[in-house]
């Protein structure tokens, strides 16, 4: 029988999908369902000074108004920040009459139809006590300090001495690049449905991770996780966002609690500026030398980000520097910034994406500067051990990378000097920089069962997020048992099903994955050693983790990118781009291709067009919508090629995977701007890349 695994299926969902039959959270079919919605703040900082609730009350279809006068006192309070899980946001559930920030909840109305409670929550009349609002980083820059709530590594790292290094550089570069506040746009926005049966929750939630939703909710009402059941089949779209249960989760059940019904939340999309987190702003100061022949002496990366008044979030964008490539001494910080926004979170290669616009900028900057091809420069540099951990990679394939990548692109085509390259009145430039993207992995539980009419369910307690899931964890289970893919029905998205971890941080397949492939490993033994199939043979497994301290797990890429440039106008355009990644073995290359294309779409989107404004005065989010939150189209993307380079890794975890869904976007940022550069001899370091920045 031919293997599953490595060959282009179709997606095993896309049936549903494409007429309609997904089942998303806000489209379970629930008796009785009610609908709330979500009441904001209009100032940035201060308290409620007063409410008029009765004419919303009094409106029709009305069953409760609910706000920090009379909501239900919960276990968990307002939470605070849990240092074992950087993931776990401080929530607001009208439990004071404190504003920390702009647009937060402050009321939650709850009618018999959206529509009416859409009216009633309009008919509400809130007094408040304003203060002064802090809604930049550089209006607060001096009060910045260091945190321990990075999610992996510590805040600052050392090796050597930078100072010494620097002073040795023959080549050497001071800059700052700033990135700026984004936020996620996934085509579902964030939808709770809660249903109460007595003391027990069933909650039908967007989230990329059902066993987090369980845990957080079960604390906040004071119940078992046991009685806290959480659903959801179909996620469309998360990339960070949906990582964390948020405040709507919680209000939600609050109020099914409060009217005896079922009630369904859907945050809007101007609500997902403000209630379900963002990428911070980050200012990222680098200093990086080398010598006469190229050969890194020293990097210093500080980046400072954002966060809130009342939470912490670190945005880990030095954390690449610290491995990338092979430089004697290297040291790192990380700072944050308290101000009046809302608590930032994890968004597509949180960290990485930002970091790789600063570092690979900086090495283009420094490669001019020495003369050297920017790909010369990073292979003088390579780093064929982690020169951080001092660990082995456990496989990395980034030289043949940049030459497959090179190659197609048509790289040696590339005149180094700037505006030395034009079409007619645009300026072309060609721009290249490295992508990588840590191989993660966490414990994960899989069960298989044999059914008696010969075909096979496989559950995991996993979420799939478009990026494939159900497909390749069926094609997982097909070959491990030997069976065609059509004889296997794979089920995730049910807290009743074995534990695995949250949908990010590309780890899914490399945890899932190995339970999955262990799960049906032992239930095909059993069925070797019993005749009996008249009834179900179940086997379940959860893996450990093996090996992650001998090695470095990362996977690689490079991205060449070739822009045209308007002379008399500005307009930067993308014309192409060719990426070639080395992630471990690759499941099925016609998903991995959507994954890695994607990721390029939005890197994109970063680097010329994606920019959460904030007004000074009030700190409220003035591009609260997709008219002027501006996002990619077809029209702005060119052809995209990837190149997908095999890779055999035996350490990084029993099936060999890296995980493909964050790398895309990394490193394509910096290879826009250098393609900028190249084109038109401005050096952009401020994201977004837009025309006005190319005239001054």
């Amino acid at each position: 029988m031919k293997p599953s695994v490595g060959t282009p299926i179709d997606r095993i969902d896309a049936h549903k999908k494409v007429t309609g039959t997904a089942t998303y959270a806000a489209d379970t079919d629930v008796t009785k369902v009610a609908h709330a919605v979500i009441v904001t703040s209009t100032v940035g900082k201060g308290a409620i000074a007063g409410m008029e609730l009765v004419d919303a009350r009094r409106a029709p279809g009305v069953l409760a108004v609910l706000s920090h006068l009379d909501a239900p006192r919960v276990a968990s309070g307002k939470g605070s920040h849990n240092e074992h899980n950087p993931g776990e946001r401080v929530l607001q559930l009208l439990q004071s009459d404190k504003i920390d920030y702009p647009d937060q909840p402050i009321a939650v109305v709850v009618a018999d139809t959206l529509e009416r409670a859409q009216h009633a929550a309009s008919l509400l009349k809130i007094r408040y006590t304003p203060d002064a609002v802090v809604a930049t980083i550089e209006q607060a820059i001096n009060s910045a300090y260091t945190s321990k709530a990075m999610a992996h590594g510590e805040p600052d790292s050392n090796r050597g001495n930078v100072e010494t290094g620097l002073g040795a550089a023959k080549w050497k570069l001071e800059a700052t690049y700033t990135t700026p506040v984004e936020n996620h746009n996934p085509l579902e926005p964030h939808a709770t449905i809660a249903v109460w049966h007595g003391d027990e929750l069933t909650l039908y939630d967007a989230t990329q991770g059902i066993f987090g939703v369980r845990n957080r909710l079960a604390e906040i009402f004071g119940i078992p996780k046991t009685k806290v059941r959480v659903i959801d089949q179909f996620v469309g779209g998360g990339f960070g966002c949906k990582g964390s249960p948020w405040s709507h989760v919680a209000l939600a059940a609050m109020a099914a609690k409060v009217v005896s019904r079922p009630v369904k939340l859907v945050v809007t999309r101007q609500q997902m500026f403000s209630l379900v987190g963002h990428r911070p702003h980050t200012i990222q100061h680098i200093r990086i030398g080398c010598d006469a022949e190229g050969k890194l002496t020293a990097i210093r990366h500080d980046v400072i980000n954002e966060t809130s008044r009342f939470d912490e979030f670190v945005e880990p964008s030095a954390l690449q520097t610290r491995m990338l490539y092979a430089c004697p001494n290297a040291s790192t910080s990380h700072k944050l910034v308290r101000i009046d926004a809302p608590t930032p979170t994890f968004m597509r290669a949180p960290g990485e994406s930002s970091g790789t616009f600063a570092i690979e900028s900086a090495m283009d900057e420094l490669a001019h500067l020495a003369k050297l091809d920017p790909v010369e420069l990073r292979m003088r540099n390579y780093a064929a051990t982690d020169p951080q951990m001092g660990k082995p990679f456990s496989s990395k394939s980034l030289d043949q990378c940049y030459r497959a990548a090179a190659d197609k692109f048509g790289w040696a085509k590339r005149k180094p000097q700037p505006r030395s390259m034009r079409e007619g009145h645009e300026l072309v430039g060609y721009g290249m920089a490295t992508a990588t993207y840590p191989a993660n992995q966490q414990p994960a539980a899989a069960k298989a069962t044999a059914k008696p009419d010969g075909t096979f369910l496989v559950q995991a307690g996993t979420q799939d997020l478009g990026t494939g899931t159900y497909t390749v964890m069926s094609q997982l289970a097909a070959d491990a048992l030997e069976v065609p893919i059509e004889k296997v029905r794979f089920e995730l998205g049910d807290s009743t099903f074995p534990e695995a971890p949250v949908s990010g941080g590309s780890m899914t397949v490399g945890s899932v994955g190995p339970a999955v492939v262990e799960a049906c490993k032992q239930l095909k033994a059993k069925l070797a050693a019993t005749t009996d199939r008249s009834k179900d043979i179940v086997a379940e497994v959860k893996t450990e983790l093996k090996e992650r301290d001998l090695y470095s797990f990362h996977s690689f890429g490079a991205d060449f990118v070739e822009v045209r440039v308007d002379e008399d106008l500005g307009i930067v355009r993308v014309a192409r781009v060719v990426a070639a990644f080395a992630a471990g073995k690759i499941l099925n290359p016609k998903t991995a291709n959507n994954q890695f294309v994607g990721g390029i779409v939005w890197g994109i989107g970063m680097a010329l067009q994606e920019d959460t404004v904030r007004d000074r005065r009030t700190g409220r989010i003035v591009t609260h919508n997709l008219a002027d939150y501006h996002v990619p189209v077809n029209a702005d993307i060119p052809q995209i090629d990837v190149i997908q380079i095999p890779e055999k890794d035996d350490h990084v975890n029993a099936i060999g995977t890296k995980g493909i869904g964050e790398i895309g976007i990394t490193g394509v940022t910096a290879a826009i701007a250098n393609a900028v550069f190249h084109a038109t001899g401005k050096r952009i370091r401020d994201l977004p890349i837009r025309l006005d920045k190319l005239f001054v």
